[in-house]
């Protein structure tokens, strides 16, 4: 008999049917035991018959609202509905690739001073909040960057976020001022290190689809793309306004700086 949950896996869904289900599919390897906590927001694809229908071994929380009205409020609705010790927050358009990826997340938090875990962050964010291409690191398949077994980084993106439901508490849950969907990553990343804990991104690797939340996503629609657009530079002024006595941001030391300084200028030569 498997032991009970200590995690919950919490997803916000709004269609993407075809997604979800090979996310799930990825998840039956899974080797640490999980809830699963969903909210619809709305989906019109047959997303909520499948989990009305639900054809999976782990154990499901499912609620759902009437419209898709917000993201971040869906998430902040979700996790509370979790009773486990650790809440991971994951993209439904994500398929992990790895068995151990989730024991490798609770691994990641069970170190000295880690609040955040995740796969994909950046050591850097500038004064205006957006992170510093060079110091990106990932577990994005095809190609991760992280090392292994874990990197310090300023940022955790919202892809996976992995954290203590304790902490969650104390922070307040996401912040929903940032309205529909982005931001709140970076925020939450800011307010555990503002607690003097870390974040981490793990070498967990795992695809990612891309779930139609990128302003790339949008090329078909360039209205929709510019209103995207727009919410990014309103969430990212927001961030840098409200984090303004911790931006720019680098976890880096001095010694490390300069060795990827050091590793950028040379790499075109190698």
């Amino acid at each position: 008999m498997r032991a009970a949950p200590r995690v919950s896996l919490v997803m916000c869904v709004f269609n993407g049917l075809e997604d979800t289900r090979a996310c799930l599919e990825s998840l039956r390897a899974t080797t640490e035991p999980f809830r699963l906590v969903v909210i619809d927001n709305g989906s019109t694809d047959g997303t909520p018959e499948l989990f009305g229908h639900f054809p999976y071994p782990y154990p499901l929380t499912f609620a759902r609202n009437p419209a898709n009205d917000g993201v971040i409020a869906a998430l902040n609705r979700a996790w509370r509905l979790a009773d486990t010790e650790v809440l991971c927050f994951l993209h439904n358009d994500t398929e992990l690739c790895e068995p151990v990826w989730l024991a490798r997340l609770l691994g990641a938090l069970a170190e000295p001073g880690a609040g955040l875990a995740g796969v994909y962050g950046a050591k850097r964010l500038r004064a205006d909040g957006r992170a510093v291409g060079r110091t990106i690191v990932s577990s994005l398949l095809p190609a991760p960057t992280v090392r292994a077994p874990w990197e310090d980084v300023a940022f955790v993106d919202s892809v996976c976020m992995c954290l203590r439901r304790d902490l969650m508490e104390t922070l307040g849950g996401f912040d929903e001022g940032y309205g529909f969907y982005h931001g709140h990553d970076r925020d939450l990343s800011l307010a555990v290190l503002e607690l003097g804990r870390r974040c981490l991104v793990v070498h967990a690797p795992l695809r990612h689809h891309g779930g139609r939340t990128r302003t790339r996503d949008f090329a078909h629609d360039p209205a929709r793309a510019r209103a995207d657009l727009a919410m990014r530079d309103a969430a990212l002024a927001r961030v840098a306004q409200k984090w303004r006595h911790r931006l720019p941001c680098d976890v880096r030391s001095a010694r490390q700086r300069v060795g990827d300084w050091l590793r950028a200028k040379l790499a075109p030569m190698e």
